[in-house]
Parts: structure tokens; C-alpha cells; sequence
């Protein structure tokens, strides 16, 4: 029998690699989108470029806002003590 906990991890680090891309492609579309004009076409929020501003600046609270609501979510403890078949910590994946 396989442990349970390798198919929390698994999908866990799916997730994580998942919130990774969307952050490259956030980034990738602001920075290269709005930052190929010309600099007389920027527009400023706060005294940075719109496209620095929300590639940057915006980008950061708002994925650190999203992993915190996923961790809680979505991540749950298991224990790190080896996995003995048969034994106390063997049981069924909750979710």
C-alpha cells in the first residue's frame, strides 16, 4: 500500500506549480503588454508606470493574497513520522 501522504503532496505541489505559471503569466502580460508602447503612452498610478505598477507592485499583494487563501484551503497537515503499513497513522485521504 502506497502512502496516503504522497497523493497529498502530489496535488499540492500541482497546485503550486499551477499559482507559479498564473504569476509568470500576470507578470509576463503587464511587463510585456503594456511595457512595448512607447514611454509618451504610459500612464502613471502612484508615480510608477501602469505597466510596472501591476506587474510589479500589484502582483505581489494580490498572489501573496491567493496563496494564503489556498494554503488554508486547500493544503492540510499530515504527519512527518515515517509511515509504518498497518500502524496508527495509516488511514483513508480525507478529501
Amino acid at each position: 500500500m502506497t502512502d496516503y501522504r504522497l497523493k497529498i503532496a502530489d496535488r499540492e505541489a500541482l497546485i503550486s506549480i499551477l499559482l507559479f505559471l498564473l504569476n509568470v503569466i500576470w507578470w509576463a502580460f503587464f511587463a510585456y503588454g503594456l511595457g512595448s508602447r512607447p514611454s509618451e503612452a504610459y500612464s502613471y498610478i502612484l508615480g510608477f508606470p501602469d505597466w510596472f505598477f501591476f506587474s510589479c507592485i500589484l502582483s505581489w499583494p494580490l498572489f501573496s493574497l491567493i496563496l494564503y487563501v489556498v494554503v488554508r484551503k486547500f493544503f492540510v497537515e499530515v504527519p512527518l513520522e515515517a509511515y509504518v503499513e498497518g500502524g496508527e497513522n495509516e488511514r483513508a485521504v480525507e478529501r
